[in-house]
């Protein structure tokens, strides 16, 4: 496989991302408490660019190979005082064409690395579908760990899913 080039995306890129986004939720809906929003506009991902954050810490990375969108992952960051100082990962995603050729870790160690350099970041936080065993992998290999579970935490065509916590001091 080519190089995969991993960078900030930026409003001209939300086009891309809601067709990335909406492809994942509709194939792997057990993977995302999100639903497929197709009505949703891709100019309604704009705050997840962070450009309104100058403390950094908000923020969404894309993975590209061949001049498309393969990957993407963003972090979130709460304005409130008392919880400013943890992030937290949403929205991982890798085009199943891509899996197994390290995307997706290249993505989380990309994202890890701007996390450290946020100004007053000192942890990240994320939630994985419990039972999908590659994604908590790929986190744990990242230095995550598990800090708790919350049973029938999304319910998928009548399927209740737990999701695991995991959280990474930085």
């Amino acid at each position: 496989m080519a190089p995969v080039t991993i960078r900030h995306l930026v409003p001209a890129d939300l086009a891309d991302y809601k067709a990335l986004r909406d492809d994942m939720l509709a194939s792997h809906p057990e993977s995302f408490t999100s639903d497929a929003a197709p009505e949703r506009g891709p100019e309604s991902y704009l705050s997840r660019l962070g450009l309104q954050r100058p403390e950094g810490g908000e923020f969404t990375l894309g993975a590209w190979h061949v001049g498309k969108l393969v990957g993407a992952v963003s972090c979130e960051r709460d304005v409130r005082s008392k919880v400013r100082h943890i992030g937290h990962i949403i929205g991982m995603m890798v085009r199943p064409e891509t899996q197994g050729h390290g995307v997706g870790r290249a993505l989380l160690d990309a994202c890890v690395a701007q996390a450290r350099a946020a100004q007053g970041l000192v942890m990240l936080t994320l939630t994985v579908t419990a039972g999908n065993a590659p994604a908590v992998h790929l986190y744990e290999r990242a230095g995550f760990v598990r800090c708790g579970s919350l049973p029938r935490a999304i319910r998928v065509d009548g399927v209740y899913h737990a999701k695991d916590q995991m959280a990474l001091d930085l």
